[in-house]
Parts: C-alpha cells; sequence; structure tokens
C-alpha cells in the first residue's frame, strides 16, 4: 500500500484482455480533474505527491468500471462539480 498505510478493501473489480498500464492510463485520464491536490510526508520523512488519490464517489467508480467494459468510456469524462460521469459533446 502506498506509505506502507493500513487499506480497507472496499471494492474489488473483474476487468480482462485490457492492459494493466493503459488502464491505469485511462484511470488517470477520465479522472484528473479530481485528483486530489496534497503533499505528504513518506516514511523518511520527504514530501511526496501522491497521483493515485482521486476524490471519486463509489458509485460513479462502479459506472466507469461498466463503461470500460463495454468500451464506451472513452466518450465519458468525469465533472468533479456534478461528481458524474458526462458524457463528451453533450451540454
Amino acid at each position: 500500500t502506498y506509505l506502507m498505510a493500513d487499506v480497507e478493501l472496499v471494492a474489488t473489480y473483474k476487468l480482462f484482455n485490457i492492459s494493466r498500464s493503459k488502464l491505469e492510463a485511462l484511470i488517470h485520464r477520465i479522472f484528473g480533474s479530481a485528483r486530489l491536490d496534497i503533499q505528504i510526508q513518506d516514511r523518511f520523512g520527504r514530501p511526496v505527491m501522491p497521483e493515485e488519490w482521486f476524490m471519486v464517489p463509489f458509485f460513479v467508480i462502479d459506472e466507469a468500471v461498466e463503461k470500460i467494459k463495454d468500451g464506451t468510456i472513452t466518450n465519458y469524462y468525469y465533472d468533479p462539480s456534478a461528481a458524474q460521469l458526462v458524457e463528451r459533446g453533450a451540454r
């Protein structure tokens, strides 16, 4: 775990036939606008800025996983002010 911290497992997802690195890049692209902007100290006292911490409700993560599975996720972006996935071009 990040910074050797305790973790509570709250959900698991199974995705098949997808590159882990492409999945990570996709998650960063979709949820980048909700990345937590924080600096903390690691166990050696050095400052770090976590890049994998996002402020996204669980129901949005569930929805994103379903859209990844059905291949439609690239049609969406995350709007943090509305706390929802929004279809591109839908305004």
